[in-house]
């Protein structure tokens, strides 16, 4: 079986989609058309469903940008692993009131990823409790470093 590079699709989604200029169509280049992201346990189903929710996300922060810390995949490249750091301003993130704050949201995403380089399937989590904490001021939960 042939290796292929996946951190580099996987890479050039996270720049081409979630930083600006935020080219939410280029996700019909990248993503199958049954393509699944499983956010917190919830299935988003189609490449259609898929780019509403990346719009109705990326408008509730603003100056977005998604920083990777580490990206490995496995041997044959059928699956990658991600681990990010996403900050903008808040703008009601999270059903929070839209004050601006800064945010900063940590997470994963394990990816499956076809021979041909298409992204099948995102597991994603993140640290959504402890951003929350942090916007309402609840359990005094400061942002990691």
């Amino acid at each position: 079986m042939r290796r292929r590079n996946s951190v580099e699709i996987v890479h050039d989604f996270w720049r081409t989609v979630w930083n600006p200029p935020y080219d939410v169509e280029a996700i019909d280049r990248f993503v199958a058309e049954d393509f699944v992201i499983t956010t917190g346990g919830v299935d988003v189903v189609s490449r259609q469903a898929f780019k509403e929710w990346v719009v109705a996300f990326q408008s509730k922060i603003t100056d977005m940008r998604l920083e990777t810390v580490e990206t490995f995949q496995n041997e044959d490249g059928s699956r990658v692993c991600s681990r990010w750091i996403l900050t903008g301003g808040n703008n009601g993130v999270l059903g929070t009131p839209p004050r601006q704050e800064p945010i900063r949201m940590t997470g994963t995403a394990v990816w499956a990823v076809a021979e041909d380089g298409t992204l099948l399937h995102n597991f994603v989590e993140r640290n959504a409790w402890e951003v929350y904490q942090h916007l309402t001021g609840g359990a005094g939960t400061p942002f990691p470093d």
